[in-house]
C-alpha cells in the first residue's frame, strides 16, 4: 500500500505533506510504533480522530501527542496539510 502522504526532512525534522487530493478512503485507522508529538504547520478543516473519541479539528500551531500503539485517523479538510512530527 501507498501512502496518503508525503514525508520530507528539513533541518533533521520530518514534515509530512497531506494533499488536497488525497483519496478520503486512504486515510484510514492505524497506529504508529512510538509516541509521536505532531505540530501543525498548515491546514483548513482537517481534523484528528483518536480511538474512541470525537474528531478534534486540527488547529495550526497546536501540537498533538499520539500515543504508542494507539489507533487514530486524520479526516480530510480543505487544501494540504502539512505537519512537523517528533518521533519519542
Amino acid at each position: 500500500m501507498v501512502n496518503p502522504y508525503l514525508d520530507k526532512y528539513i533541518d533533521n525534522k520530518l514534515v509530512r505533506y497531506f494533499s488536497e487530493n488525497v483519496n478520503e478512503e486512504e486515510l484510514i485507522w492505524h497506529r504508529d510504533k512510538r509516541t509521536r508529538d505532531i505540530e501543525v504547520v498548515s491546514g483548513d478543516g482537517w481534523q484528528l480522530q483518536m480511538d474512541n473519541e470525537l474528531p478534534e479539528k486540527l488547529r495550526e500551531g497546536k501540537t498533538y501527542r499520539i500515543p504508542k500503539m494507539e489507533y487514530h485517523r486524520v479526516i480530510k479538510g480543505k487544501g494540504e496539510l502539512v505537519v512537523d512530527i517528533t518521533k519519542k
